[in-house]
């Protein structure tokens, strides 16, 4: 949140923060999984990944199974540090669409925070596979090779 400016007291900095908790809670009464998605995706955007993944959760719970809405809360569960429920999340898009390059390399990606750089290979070279012209996946593929332990 933004400093106070100078001559705003602590009391009205409290109120502030309630409203921008109210913002962040409650609202899926008003609105759909939509609706949640966008805010959730707005969040993202502003790099508030920890409040986008509440968000998220919610949008997900309304639509359990919507590819979109699992992507959007693997992103802001991974970039809030939470990578267990991140791989959750994305194994659950690849369950939704198993030929998605991107949830296979969110997988990867998830695995390789988790210690399981091994298992990740796997799902990068799956990635490579379904979108043989990303650079980043090759990339991404090629590190983790490269940080793989020697076999022996």
């Amino acid at each position: 949140m933004v400093a106070a400016s100078e001559g705003q007291s602590c009391e009205h900095r409290g109120m502030q923060d309630e409203a921008d908790d109210d913002a962040i809670r409650g609202a899926d009464t008003h609105e759909g999984a939509y609706g949640l998605l966008q805010r959730g995706q707005e969040l993202l955007s502003q790099r508030h990944n920890a409040q986008a993944a509440i968000v998220l959760e919610r949008a997900a719970a309304l639509e359990p199974g919507r590819g979109s809405i699992l992507e959007a809360l693997g992103r802001a569960t991974f970039n809030a540090g939470s990578h267990a429920r991140a791989l959750e999340v994305f194994a659950a898009l690849l369950d939704v669409d198993p030929s998605s390059a991107y949830g296979h390399f969110a997988v990867a990606q998830s695995m390789r925070k988790l210690g399981r750089a091994k298992e990740a290979v796997i799902h990068l070279r799956l990635a490579c596979a379904l979108e043989p012209a990303s650079q980043v996946y090759r990339g991404a593929l090629a590190r983790a090779i490269a940080a793989l332990p020697p076999e022996g």
